[in-house]
């Protein structure tokens, strides 16, 4: 297998939901009852989550501030330790065919940036795994950028990034069709991954041979 080069200069990845797994419903239970919130009403929690999850994941809540928003209180130093911890868990499970996937684009010259929309903490824990240090040229974080997809400015930054001339030679790839719209729309090509690893083998490689 060879990278796509006839036809790509450069990949940008998003995370949660293409190399990211989406949370279990055990996890966000623990956070939940970390949170103290009534365990008959986790759909109740879930809402009040992501409220307030845009603007921190843009940088523009602390986590002390995004977390009293949640809570509808302070929720203190330990609690609010544990509530990151938790919350952070949620986000780094992997999934190992998509990675495998990964791996061989990689070691076949294929550049690779990430553009995820996550807060400040969960950014810094992702930079630390292997497969971001190994894999991705480089990664871009809404925090960071203090912006979210699918904002342009976030989709500009991620191809400057890649350093490809033609954004029709860059390919955008991410679990949410409306991500994948505002890509297309500022000429880049995008793939709606929508869980299928063999998806993505045939959109970065080919047999040759």
């Amino acid at each position: 297998m060879r990278p796509n080069t006839a036809t790509l200069d450069a990949v940008i990845l998003d995370y949660n939901g293409v190399i990211g797994l989406q949370p279990t419903g055990s996890q966000w239970l623990r956070l939940a009852r970390t949170a103290s919130w009534p365990e008959d009403d986790l759909t109740g929690f879930q809402r009040a989550f992501w409220s307030a999850r845009e603007p921190y994941d843009a940088g523009q809540l602390s986590d002390l501030a995004y977390w009293t928003k949640v809570l509808g209180a302070h929720p203190g130093p330990r609690l609010l330790r544990e509530l990151r911890a938790a919350d952070t868990d949620m986000w780094t499970t992997t999934d190992d065919r998509v990675l495998d996937v990964l791996h061989r684009a990689h070691q076949a010259g294929l550049p690779m940036v990430l553009l995820s929309n996550a807060p400040h903490h969960l950014s810094d824990v992702l930079d630390t795994t292997d497969w971001c240090r190994h894999l991705i040229t480089h990664a871009l974080y809404s925090a960071r950028l203090e912006t979210c997809k699918p904002a342009p400015d976030a989709y500009r930054h991620a191809l400057a990034a890649t350093g490809a001339s033609d954004p029709r030679r860059v390919l955008f790839i991410d679990d949410r069709a409306d991500n994948c719209h505002a890509a297309r729309s500022l000429g880049l090509r995008a793939l709606h991954y929508t869980g299928r690893p063999e998806a993505l083998e045939t959109a970065l490689l080919h047999t040759t041979g």
